[in-house]
């Protein structure tokens, strides 16, 4: 699973994808020599408008979180020996 981090003046925000869009909004506020950008919830919500301006640091992080797991401890291996915790 795929999920996008932009952080801005130090402050991270986890968004949902596609943000191509979004990019395109950040880029047009900043040539355009500053702006508000509404920054879409993960989830649900308003999400949050934020001021981006020329010189101002943001970095768009791409991370690969892997796909979940299913979760059944009965038929999880385990590398411990029951006799080494005595």
């Amino acid at each position: 699973m795929i999920v996008h981090r932009l952080t801005v003046d130090g402050k991270d925000y986890f968004l949902p994808h596609p943000v191509t869009e979004l990019r395109d909004q950040v880029l047009a506020a900043v040539k355009s020599g500053g702006g508000y950008v509404n920054i879409p919830p993960l989830k649900s919500g308003s999400g949050v408008d934020i001021l981006f301006s020329p010189g101002m640091p943001v970095v768009w992080t791409q991370l690969d979180v892997g796909e979940p797991e299913a979760h059944n401890d009965a038929d999880k291996d385990s590398d411990i020996d029951p006799d080494d915790l005595m």
